[in-house]
């Protein structure tokens, strides 16, 4: 994911930051505990795409901030 991309992106929801997970191919909000796809080096940021995280996802997240 591009660095500067990262920079200007936030959650839709909560309009925080987002922690890039490249193994999954997503874009993770901890303040709203979603997960956003990226299909085709696009990240999908539409509420209605985006995954739940559970406890155990988001504790991970939270110590990568």
């Amino acid at each position: 994911m591009d660095k500067k991309l990262m920079d200007i992106l936030a959650c839709p929801v909560t309009k925080g930051s987002l922690i890039y997970d490249e193994q999954k191919q997503e874009l993770i909000s901890t303040s709203a505990r979603l997960a956003y796809p990226i299909r085709d080096d696009i990240p999908v940021m539409l509420e209605e795409e985006a995954r739940q995280i559970d406890q155990e996802e988001y504790e991970h997240y939270k110590k990568k901030k």
